[in-house]
């Protein structure tokens, strides 16, 4: 029996502008511009659609100062993606920026690991710099999920389907996971925010919103240990990633793109 291959699609929805000395732990000495671009993924293959992460809505944006580019359900739609078909999703972390959008995937299992439900309703939390970048009505939202049946719990490794699995890491949060993905181009990792910035992981600069540093190093390796190579990582909020990839389809230039083929770049 052939195993499956997938396509891999980056949806940016928003921006945010920064300097590179908020980028790593120390600073920057040249501290240029280096914005963000804020992504959710869909994963297509098999008969079936998978998503990771979920993003944040327009009331998100504005709260959080973030310049929100579109709904993701309509991007989703431009390459055929009905977001109210979806049956899972998984969710790297529970960061505002990962799991907001609560209507987004209304039929939906979420796949979250053990670790990261600790750690964003537990102890820590008690310290506003450690939930500086969640927001309670998500977390009560993944909750409720709980609840109603909606979310699965991993811990550690797992695999969703033969060529796709999720795999623990930490460092950014307790329990952040990744993605790795079989394509037609080799083992594709969908490292979210395993490393912010290409430059993270390629030059061991940690990002500087950590729960563990050390796990964060760690986390750099183990996606390139999984992938099958380094060009086959992708960060969570690189602008890079719009211009190494081609469009899904005309249009779609600067907007989303395909992760499963080779890089234009």
């Amino acid at each position: 029996m052939t195993e499956p291959v997938y396509e891999i699609f980056a949806v940016k929805y928003a921006h945010h502008d920064r300097r590179a000395s908020e980028n790593f732990i120390g600073g920057d000495p040249h501290d240029v511009p280096m914005p963000l671009d804020y992504f959710i993924w869909a994963i297509r293959g098999g008969g079936r659609v998978w998503a990771l992460d979920t993003g944040f809505d327009a009331a998100m944006a504005k709260k959080r100062q973030r310049e929100f580019l579109g709904d993701p359900g309509e991007k989703l739609r431009a390459i055929g993606i009905d977001a109210s078909k979806v049956e899972d999703v998984i969710i790297s972390h529970m960061h505002y920026d990962h799991c907001g959008n609560y209507g987004l995937f209304p039929n939906a299992r979420f796949h979250l690991q053990d670790r990261e439900m600790a750690y964003c309703t537990g102890r820590c939390m008690c310290h506003p710099a450690m939930r500086m970048a969640f927001e309670a009505d998500d977390v009560a939202q993944m909750v409720r999920r709980v609840h109603d049946g909606r979310v699965q719990f991993h811990d550690g490794e797992s695999e969703l389907a033969p060529g796709i699995t999720l795999h623990h890491v930490g460092g950014h949060t307790m329990g952040l996971q990744f993605v790795r993905v079989r394509t037609r181009r080799g083992w594709v990792v969908l490292a979210s925010d395993a490393s912010h910035f290409y430059a993270n992981m390629e030059q061991g600069r940690p990002f500087p919103i950590v729960y563990n540093v050390a796990d964060m190093l760690a986390g750099h390796a183990k996606c390139y240990a999984l992938a099958s190579s380094r060009a086959h990582v992708i960060p969570g909020h690189d602008p890079l990633v719009l211009k190494r990839y081609p469009a899904a389809a005309p249009g779609l230039e600067g907007s989303v793109v395909r992760l499963d083929v080779d890089p234009v770049v």
